[in-house]
């Protein structure tokens, strides 16, 4: 395999993990309920936010789409056009998380408000001028045209790639788009820490010992135990249940004792760090590889990704073999050494 397949499969490789994360919770893993899928993360805020004045209400039939004005301060408007565009800087976990929740489109534009207010107060200082600054400015100006410019001339056609390539490139990865068994499960939590006293021991044993009897009985029903017994607050709200767990993601003693139940099985108390912890599968899904259909437009994202990257290093390597540099070896060692010692000459 040379160099550009083995890229593509480590790319594929990763997009794959990409696609999967948010898939399935994972499962006893750290805590009591760690199987609670994660909160996305906020996005970033280019400055601490600030109270903003509200905007003038625009005359619905005068405003132009993309120049209407959302937000002002200190005489500085915040047009829609501006907000997409900071809003497109964002991945798409931000992305996602912010047409969730409206709140977090509120801070970014906040955020744009006070950069407003911090930029107007340091050109008033001329800071702008000061020689660091104006030498990160010009770094970044060449950055900026360095990237641009090779972006322009780097990008493959917009029908690229074709759809036999696509078609290709997904049989040939396939692998990496297999979706793990998973399993559905609820839990009822027994509390017990290890450094709990011999008093606190019989207590929870005796409790266990006595939910472990009435699941037993004819016609038990599991939910309403674990919403009148369980100690885990957040799943006996949800009848029990955890949801759905890939098998990768389950801890070695609770994937041997799962993954031999049939559907509506109950395992036998399993002791964790926390405490026991007695399981239910709900439902199983087979592992599956994920269909075409569902993966193109990331696939095509990361194909193209991949060959930008690709057309650039090519683009660079042909402009350097034209115009082959000449570097100074030992005038550049010397800009490592501390200062005020002089290399032995």
């Amino acid at each position: 395999m040379n160099r550009a397949m083995k890229r593509q499969a480590l790319g594929i490789a990763m997009l794959a993990t990409a696609l999967h994360v948010g898939a399935s919770a994972t499962a006893m893993a750290q805590s009591r309920n760690p199987a609670t899928p994660a909160r996305p993360a906020a996005p970033a805020a280019p400055a601490a936010a600030a109270p903003a004045q509200a905007a003038p209400v625009a005359d619905e039939g005068a405003a132009v789409k993309g120049t209407e004005i959302v937000a002002r301060v200190g005489g500085s408007d915040v047009t829609a056009e501006e907000v997409r565009a900071t809003i497109a800087l964002l991945d798409a976990r931000q992305q996602a998380a912010m047409a969730r929740d409206p709140a977090l489109l509120s801070q970014t534009v906040r955020a744009i408000l006070a950069n407003r207010l911090v930029l107007k107060e340091a050109l008033a200082k001329k800071w702008d001028q000061q020689p660091t600054v104006v030498a990160q400015l010009a770094r970044t100006r060449e950055s900026l045209i360095v990237d641009s410019y090779l972006q322009s001339v780097t990008s493959p056609p917009d029908n690229y790639p074709a759809e036999a390539d696509i078609k290709n490139v997904y049989e040939a990865n396939a692998s990496a788009f297999l979706v793990p068994r998973r399993f559905r499960m609820a839990q009822i939590v027994v509390t017990l820490t290890k450094d709990a006293d011999k008093a606190a021991e019989e207590a929870a044993r005796k409790k266990l010992d006595d939910i472990v009897k009435k699941i037993k009985q004819p016609g038990a029903d599991f939910a309403a135990l674990a919403r009148s017994s369980s100690d885990d607050a957040a799943s006996a709200e949800r009848d029990g249940e955890i949801g759905w767990v890939a098998e990768p993601d389950l801890r070695t003693e609770i994937r041997s004792q799962v993954t031999g139940l049939p559907k509506s099985g109950i395992a036998d108390p399993i002791r964790l760090e926390d405490g026991w912890h007695i399981l239910k599968l709900v439902d199983t899904e087979a592992s599956h590889t994920r269909p075409l259909v569902e993966v193109r437009d990331a696939l095509v994202q990361r194909i193209r990704t991949e060959r930008v990257e690709a057309n650039r290093r090519a683009y660079v390597a042909e402009l350097l073999k034209q115009t082959p540099p000449v570097v100074n070896e030992i005038a550049l060692s010397r800009l490592l050494e501390p200062k005020g010692e002089a290399a032995p000459r």
